[in-house]
């Protein structure tokens, strides 16, 4: 009795999963699945355009759709490909995501495949990469070995799943590297950064409560030059004017730092900001030395000109140069750059920045401004040095001309630092190799090159017996 009812249940049991089964299989097989696709259906991406097929001479992207392991081993029913229709239109991210871009091609570290629900996957081979794009992106994500990646050897994948709406495919043409792969738009999720990440701290919290304490220096510099009555003359307002520009310049090398605000800063604004009134401080000091040179250097130093007057035309000298200077270096970045360096975010498209050939113009116009201020103070400390009497206005301007060398001092020392960041690694190469004559004649000796003749002056002895014995 109580066999045969435990078989009619079992056989119930059955026929159950069977109808549920065949039921499912009727409604996949009825339903429709949208897949996102960036271009419209003649199109396709070159680079970064969509271009018509008929431009191209490339077919139609068509999905790649994988089949679930899991359901398949759960059911064991082998779905058809489904019926799809294609959705043309980038996605829209939310204001908690950023645009994830991929490509997939064979020996590429990704790899992009559609499932039979629509849901785009994308798998990772370097793990290292992964964890850049979020953990469980709209589900979690999966550490496996996938047999179905590759059939000859296995791989350690994560992968991700997009719904649709959260992704856009198609095929993309590579001109530069002459190759056809996948590309796929993602939507990611903004990865939650702690404040106790050490790069995080340097870069959001430290950097710029000094960007913020040099301001507040320069603000108080300006202050007291432009509202005390005493020191309300022309070299005050040259040192107002000169601590402004640096407050300014201090101000857009803050706006840098703040990359995830790209969405709503122009970095290119800001680097020209930067630059050009660093420049325009340089400018000013070099006004200031001027003008202490030719106070030494005038007979007559009564001169009916007042120092509003003076100021008026200073400024007009150190703004019109600036402006004219700065001008050139934009059209020589917009004309004539050639490859224009650019500032990319993970939640806004990259940027371009002022590029070389554009801070070379500005560059060079601090250079000789430096060079002239160290001829103006070596010719002022010479009339110093001569002068046998001092008048009351000299020897006021005894004391300008000391702060005006120790303005110099400091500000090209800035300077010099900032140029040295750029290119301290030619001028270790060449302190550790190029100018050591160990080294090149060791180099010499051992690439049969850079062969300096028969001095040996200032090698051991070992090296200077090998020099004799290999005819050096």
């Amino acid at each position: 009795m109580y066999p045969r009812i435990v078989l009619l249940l079992i056989v119930a049991w059955e026929t159950r999963n069977v109808l549920a089964d065949a039921e499912t299989r009727l409604a996949s097989a009825d339903t429709t699945v949208k897949i996102g696709k960036c271009c419209e259906l003649e199109e396709l991406l070159v680079d970064d355009r969509c271009t018509p097929l008929s431009e191209t001479n490339e077919t139609n992207w068509i999905p790649e759709f994988v089949k679930e392991r899991d359901a398949v081993a759960r059911t064991g029913y082998v779905p058809s490909e489904p019926r799809y229709e294609l959705k043309i239109g980038r996605p829209r991210c939310d204001s908690d995501e950023h645009q994830w871009h991929v490509y997939y091609y064979p020996s590429g570290p990704d790899r992009l495949l559609i499932l039979p629900t629509g849901v785009l996957r994308h798998y990772i081979v370097d793990l290292a990469k992964g964890m850049d794009e979020n953990r469980g992106v709209y589900g979690v994500a999966m550490l496996n070995v996938d047999d179905d990646y590759d059939d000859d050897k296995e791989h350690a994948t994560i992968h991700y799943d997009y719904p649709f709406g959260h992704y856009c495919a198609d095929k993309v043409v590579l001109s530069g590297d002459r190759m056809i792969a996948t590309y796929a738009m993602l939507c990611v999720p903004d990865v939650a950064v702690r404040w106790t990440d050490t790069n995080y701290l340097m870069k959001h919290a430290i950097n710029p409560a000094f960007h913020a304490v040099s301001m507040a220096c320069y603000l108080v510099v300006a202050v007291v030059y432009f509202v005390l009555p005493q020191l309300r003359d022309l070299v005050g307002n040259i040192i107002t004017s000169m601590a402004l520009c640096l407050m300014v310049n201090q101000c857009a090398s803050t706006v840098r730092i703040f990359t995830e605000f790209g969405n709503h800063v122009s970095f290119l604004v800001a680097d020209t900001i930067m630059y050009v009134f660093l420049m325009a401080a340089f400018f000013w000091l070099g006004a200031l030395g001027y003008y202490v040179w030719n106070t030494f250097r005038s007979r007559n130093v009564f001169l009916r000109v007042t120092d509003g007057r003076k100021y008026c035309y200073y400024s007009s000298w150190v703004w019109g140069l600036t402006a004219c200077l700065a001008t050139t270096a934009i059209f020589a970045h917009f004309a004539l750059e050639t490859n224009k360096p650019t500032v990319g975010g993970t939640t806004y498209p990259a940027q371009e920045t002022v590029g070389w050939l554009g801070l070379s113009v500005i560059f060079m116009c601090i250079a000789f401004t430096i060079v002239i201020d160290l001829c103006l103070i070596l010719t002022t400390a010479n009339r110093i040095k001569r002068m046998s009497t001092y008048g009351r206005i000299h020897h006021k301007m005894k004391y300008s001309f000391r702060m005006f060398v120790f303005l110099y001092a400091i500000m090209s020392a800035g300077w010099f630092s900032l140029l040295l960041s750029q290119f301290k690694y030619l001028l270790i190469l060449y302190v550790c190799v190029f100018g050591q004559r160990r080294v090149t004649f060791l180099l010499g000796k051992t690439c049969n090159c850079c062969d300096s003749g028969d001095n040996t002056e200032g090698l051991d002895w070992g090296e200077e017996m090998t020099a004799i014995n290999a005819g050096y």
